[in-house]
């Protein structure tokens, strides 16, 4: 297939590897001018990818996106004018809400939502490591997206455990959960999120994890809350050794998916009227944090 995949850091550096890897043509778009990109994953040699191709962007079957969540809308519009209505657009960053802006934009193509718990990090421009084995779910968003459950064995070719799910929103809340849970606290304490496992946290965490559950009852989501705090720990120990993305974004004055992340949790509490007053302290701190770099 012809992939695109726009934002080339690292989990999508590491998509992008893998996909080219398992024989399909690909290309990557990123900020960086240089008309190709050399990408490294962990032991194995460079492979090279067309960067900022346009003609590659119009042939595209599968545009993937992987930018943040707050730069999803800017980063898709410049390019909406070269993408096939035929091509299958892929959603795959932390938090919610960002597809729903720009879905209108692109009504006539089948939009994907995918989560995935791989890890991955980039210790240099062209380098990407593969830190965290997991797994990848697929879903449709609009009634096209959900006819392309073929693309979950294409994407499991390149990188198992790959599957599709005909309740994606249940699986976005997971994860949501569990990046409530692990990313403001990991970049408050600037520690590694298998440090969260130690007794000091345990209560924070599971004031976070009452108020995550109280809110998905709301909306009507299948999940218990010892289930849920069992998802939560078991990541903690999985990624025991990575350090969050949000704790990468705090520690590099970068802006973070706070919005996206604990800040759709509070938004999705207000409609219902749930108190979530863990959730909004580390929502407040965090974006304390940030606006102290600007007006430093």
């Amino acid at each position: 297939m012809n992939i695109v995949v726009l934002g080339p850091g690292a989990v999508g550096s590491l998509w992008a590897y893998k996909l080219k890897l398992a024989g399909h043509n690909v290309s990557v778009y990123s900020t960086q001018n240089n008309p190709t990109l050399s990408l490294a994953l962990d032991e194995l040699p460079s492979l090279s990818f067309e960067n900022q191709a346009t003609n590659r962007l119009a042939e595209a079957d599968v545009l993937l996106i992987t930018v943040k969540a707050w730069q999803v809308e800017a980063a898709i519009k410049p390019l909406i004018k070269h993408i096939d209505e035929r091509c299958i657009v892929v959603f795959m960053h932390n938090g919610m809400g960002a597809v729903d802006t720009v879905a209108p934009l692109l009504e006539r193509n089948p939009l994907v939502l995918a989560t995935t718990t791989h890890g991955a990090y980039k210790p240099s421009r062209e380098k990407v490591l593969h830190t965290g084995h997991g797994n990848t779910l697929l879903g449709g968003y609009n009634s096209k997206g959900s006819q392309c459950s073929f693309l979950a064995e294409v994407f499991n070719h390149a990188l198992a455990d790959c599957q599709w799910t005909e309740n994606i929103n249940l699986a976005l809340w997971n994860k949501l959960a569990i990046n409530c849970a692990i990313n403001p606290l990991t970049s408050i304490e600037q520690c590694k999120n298998g440090e969260l496992a130690s007794e000091q946290y345990q209560e924070k965490l599971s004031q976070i994890i009452d108020e995550v559950c109280q809110v998905m009852h709301a909306e009507k989501l299948p999940i218990t809350r010892d289930k849920l705090e069992q998802t939560v720990l078991q990541v903690i120990h999985a990624t025991a050794e990575n350090y969050s993305s949000m704790r990468q974004d705090v520690f590099y004055q970068r802006k973070t998916e706070i919005d996206f992340i604990t800040g759709y949790l509070l938004a999705s509490a207000k409609r219902y009227n749930i108190s979530a007053p863990t959730n909004q302290a580390l929502y407040d701190n965090i974006k304390t944090i940030e606006n102290s770099w600007t007006q430093s």
